[in-house]
């Protein structure tokens, strides 16, 4: 009987040999598992979407049908409920579940999804294509640690018979010494007085030398604590530890995961944004790699994305302030509110609390900006009457615990403070617009003052911000250029000068994920810039002969420790 066969074509990667289990649509492209992985860690590339194979054969509808009219699609959403709701349901209000009186508040379904879009993106691209896969491997290792854990209960039981017949002899053992030995207990006694005076002793010793001495005698202070022997046993057991974990995949793995950032050549403009409902940049705030809160002259607060969609607005900002608000580590905004209070909007975009509340009334807080170093709020503040400026610190129960106003010589450091950050070694820079860019370290103290490249040439410091390789980054209102600066204030080079569609840069944002800065502008001017000036590169991308001679070393030393074993066991045997 002949037999007609079909011919199956297997899709392979794009870039490799390899199965497609990916697709891109933003380039397009097919993708395995590998180079998906590395598309979404490039830097040029982080922002496409990437979904599964599935997905482009069989599609996930954008549009849910209605569960209770299924000739109806969803197009609203009912925030009381917290449902979907159709236009059929809106009409005979049949959503209703815990409002009795019938007030519901119906939004856009289209606003909602936005909102939602990353964790949507990630349930349909990850969560349902591992979901089958992991259930089986979590059915098949349950088993095997039942059987495990069986094992070790059968063998703690035997240890622990074991370990109750040692102590009990060593109970028996010690009970006959106390009492049947009383010179055991006489010749304690003896020692502990000679031990008092030994203390004494060393005691009156070390007063009479830190008394006559020019420097005090803390060595012998440092013997009575510190216990030297314990820690160096503690040192050996870590290093023995460590040569037991040791091994190539580990530390291939480690290697590769390292990165290293670089500036490049010049940066590129990689998008240009225009937000409608503001009507210019007065400062900037990123929270993640395509949101961002921004503000302009009017008092605008809102939060938006890289189309230029508001997502969110917030009412009550201030009017006097410039660098007024910052997000935290929680992607939770933190601002100056028009009571010149600390505000924090809470994630849900609903509960707004009051975290420090105004006490110096000569003092009005001009700029704010939460430390990634110790989770403390920074706030520069300007004194009307006296026309000078200070920095504050609260922690995060919102207490003060530091205040930098003046220089060790007591003139004041600050006079109006409009922006501040935080770099990477817990220097505090602010950018002062009557002085210069003023700079200290963690505790207050002074370390260098900016004023423009050459010296005194004018400098207008505005919008100011650090980047991961610890630069500093000033918008000069005077020449319409941003300016880098190295961590100890020598001049690097111009960033931008009169970049095109921002004629005056005045606010900054750097991204620490994406290495990408924000740039804004004043004067109307509604366009806002993301440019990309930093690289970043695998430590293992190319591997070169110094790669190959660590991995023969290491190779090396894997023989040797397997035959240290080999003789241990058999000599043990």
């Amino acid at each position: 009987m002949n037999t007609v066969g079909t011919a199956y074509k297997v899709l392979q990667c794009s870039n490799c040999p390899g199965n497609t289990e990916y697709y891109c649509k933003s380039c397009p492209c097919d993708l395995c598992l590998r180079c998906k992985e590395k598309h979404v860690k490039d830097l040029k590339t982080e922002e496409h979407n990437v979904g599964t194979f599935g997905e482009k054969i069989n599609p996930i509808p954008t549009q849910e049908i209605c569960v209770r009219h299924p000739n109806k699609v969803y197009e609203k959403y009912c925030e009381i409920c917290q449902i979907p709701v159709c236009v059929s349901c809106s009409e005979d209000n049949s959503h209703r579940f815990g409002n009795e009186r019938g007030l519901h508040r119906l939004l856009n379904i289209n606003i909602k999804r936005q909102q939602h879009m990353e964790t949507i993106h990630t349930i349909r691209s990850e969560a349902l294509f591992y979901r089958p896969i992991l259930l089986a491997r979590i059915k098949a290792d349950f088993k095997i640690c039942h059987t495990k854990v069986m094992l070790f209960q059968s063998q703690m039981i035997r240890k622990s018979k074991n370990l109750k017949e040692l102590i009990d002899v060593e109970q028996h053992n010690f009970f006959f010494n106390v009492f049947c030995d009383i010179d055991i207990k006489i010749k304690c006694l003896k020692q502990a007085k000679e031990m008092d005076k030994l203390l004494a002793g060393l005691q009156k010793y070390v007063q009479r030398y830190e008394q006559s001495a020019v420097r005090p005698i803390s060595f012998i202070s440092f013997i009575k604590r510190k216990h030297l022997p314990f820690i160096y046993l503690e040192l050996q057991t870590y290093k023995l530890s460590m040569a037991k974990l040791l091994n190539k995949e580990g530390l291939v793995q480690s290697l590769c995961e390292i990165n290293i950032t670089q500036l490049m050549s010049a940066p590129e403009i990689q998008k240009s944004i225009t937000v409608r409902g503001v009507h210019d940049y007065k400062h900037i705030s990123c929270v993640t790699s395509d949101r961002a809160w921004v503000s302009d002259h009017k008092n605008n607060l809102i939060l938006t994305n890289t189309t230029g969609v508001t997502l969110h607005y917030v009412m009550d900002l201030c009017s006097s302030s410039y660098g007024s608000h910052t997000v935290n580590s929680e992607n939770e905004l933190i601002y100056i509110n028009r009571k010149f209070n600390i505000n924090k909007l809470l994630k849900d975009m609903k509960t707004t609390t009051t975290i420090i509340k105004r006490t110096d009334l000569t003092s009005i807080p001009q700029c704010v900006t939460w430390s990634p170093c110790t989770g403390d709020l920074l706030i520069g503040m300007h004194n009307t009457y006296t026309r000078t400026g200070k920095v504050t610190r609260y922690n995060q129960s919102g207490q003060l615990t530091q205040t930098i106003q003046n220089h060790k010589k007591g003139w004041g450091l600050f006079r109006q403070p409009i922006y501040i950050t935080e770099n990477n070694n817990g220097d505090i820079v602010v950018s002062d617009v009557s002085i210069s860019v003023v700079v200290t370290d963690r505790c207050g103290r002074h370390r260098f003052s900016y004023n423009g490249r050459p010296p005194n040439s004018g400098l207008q410091p505005h919008g100011i911000c650090t980047d991961a390789l610890s630069h500093i980054l000033v918008c000069d209102g005077a020449t319409d250029t941003v300016q880098m600066l190295n961590k100890n204030g020598r001049f690097l080079t111009y960033l931008l000068i009169r970049p095109s569609g921002n004629i005056c840069p005045h606010s900054l944002s750097y991204n620490v994920n994406t290495h990408c800065l924000w740039v804004g502008s004043l004067f109307n001017n509604k366009t806002m810039a993301i440019y990309r000036y930093i690289e970043r590169q695998n430590v293992l991308k190319n591997l070169n002969q110094a790669t190959a001679d660590l991995m023969e070393s290491i190779k090396k030393f894997e023989l040797v420790r397997q035959r240290r074993k080999n003789r241990s066991r058999e000599y043990a045997t």
